[in-house]
């Protein structure tokens, strides 16, 4: 009897009644795929399914590519390798072509590369100054 009321008053309530149209409508949505599930064994038959694949194969970085993003972000090898979570080491040899960049750097490096002022100005916003 009370919900009888609410809906009473909200059919008459002008402000209301946007709500009960939105609520209705996913009332009966939410019926409809619920057949769907229970009558179908093929759901993407009936419903629409996408797959979004991203690509984000690296690209692969010389010792002198991973220097120049590093003096794009303005920053040293150890700033560097804290911004990146590595070693020092680890920068020295990518830049030195001893080792290349795993793929997650090389990732990080394709995305500085993509918006180096977000990038610089995060570096900037981390940055902290070491007090004697």
């Amino acid at each position: 009897m009370a919900e009888r009321q609410e809906l009473l008053t909200m059919q008459n309530n002008p402000k209301k009644k946007g709500r009960l149209n939105v609520g209705s409508e996913l009332v009966r949505r939410l019926r409809d795929f619920n057949e769907v599930l229970e009558t179908t064994d093929n759901v993407a038959a009936r419903l629409t399914c996408r797959t979004i694949r991203l690509h984000l194969e690296p690209k692969k970085y010389s010792g002198a590519d991973v220097k120049k993003v590093r003096e794009l972000l303005g920053v040293s090898q150890p700033l560097f390798a804290q911004f990146a979570g590595v070693s020092v080491a680890a920068i020295r040899d990518w830049e030195q072509n001893i080792k290349p960049p795993n793929k997650t750097v090389c990732r990080l490096m394709d995305e500085i590369l993509h918006n180096p002022d977000y990038f610089r100005a995060r570096v900037r916003e981390l940055a902290v100054t070491a007090r004697a």
